[in-house]
């Protein structure tokens, strides 16, 4: 027999191509390998025409297509290449959920999170982009209930609702952890009333206190802090106559320790800071701590 008219049985197809017999039956079952013909005991034999359908069928099984696929591909329903299309995409949405679900599985055990921080972090990982959006806006419209909208006020409020139309096709983890600690952040009460509270004091109507230059905060007071000066101290009073003029009257260093503390806040530094990340920006450089430390010089004062 020449080798183009050569038969060969399921278990002789198994050992030749190094597939289990049971999956050559499985797929000649479904019609993906039929049998050239049978023998006169019934049994089915097979062509080398179906060693090269098994090779190919078992390629396209190891790359994630599905039968009713490969049938389509063998039957010159579809191309390889068309089907290979439509796979990638299919693996790409994949991809994203696997690479959320890792996001809220590794933020988990780095916090050590509670069985209800973790239902919340997965809600929120599985958010469309209308949907975060919208969760931005609804926190937005809270904070700005009331307040003139031609105020500077709701120039800031507007541009906290800055969001990515959706997450990019690759984000990095750090986009999808900070979209996962947003999504918490504005969701906590504190916070939405500690901004609400912001965008009230921005809304009055009395003049705002000349604030201090914050060229001189980053300089002197962000020194002080990172040399572990004591704002209460008399080195502290020297860095604090740096920021502040000594002559400034007690009244208007009175409104301004009141805006400062009204105006600074880490969590809605931190929100800015998560912000950039997710909008694929890099974040400004912390600037809270310095006022902190120049907020508590004024007290001690």
């Amino acid at each position: 027999m020449s080798a183009s008219t050569e038969l060969f049985t399921i278990g002789q197809l198994a050992r030749r191509t190094g597939l289990a017999a049971r999956t050559i039956r499985f797929w000649s079952d479904l019609g993906v390998v039929p049998p050239a013909r049978r023998s006169a005991g019934g049994y089915r034999l097979y062509d080398v025409e179906a060693v090269a359908r098994l090779e190919l069928v078992r390629t396209l099984r190891e790359l994630g297509l599905g039968l009713d696929a490969v049938r389509a591909v063998l039957a010159r329903g579809t191309t390889v290449a068309e089907v290979a299309r439509a796979h990638v995409a299919a693996l790409d949405v994949e991809i994203r959920v696997l690479r959320l679900r890792r996001a809220v599985l590794s933020t988990v055990a780095a916090r050590e999170s509670t069985i209800e921080e973790t239902v919340l972090m997965h809600r929120l990982a599985r958010l469309s982009a209308r949907e975060r959006q919208q969760l931005i806006d609804d926190f937005l419209a809270e904070v700005a209930e009331g307040i003139d909208p031609g105020t500077p006020a709701m120039g800031v409020v507007r541009s906290m609702r800055r969001l990515p139309a959706e997450l990019p096709d690759d984000p990095a983890p750090e986009q999808v952890d900070a979209w996962i600690e947003l999504g918490e952040l504005v969701t906590d009460e504190d916070f939405r009333r500690k901004v609400r509270a912001m965008a009230v004091a921005g809304d009055g109507a009395e003049e705002p206190a000349r604030g201090p230059d914050p060229r001189l905060v980053f300089e002197h007071a962000g020194r002080a802090l990172a040399e572990g000066v004591d704002p209460a101290s008399e080195a502290g009073r020297e860095v604090l106559d740096r920021v502040v003029a000594p002559d400034t009257p007690a009244e208007h260093r009175a409104r301004m320790l009141e805006q400062l503390e009204t105006f600074t806040d880490a969590r809605v530094e931190r929100y800015w800071h998560l912000l950039a990340l997710i909008n694929g920006e890099t974040p400004a450089p912390a600037a809270v701590p310095a006022f902190e430390w120049l907020i508590a010089a004024l007290r001690a004062r």
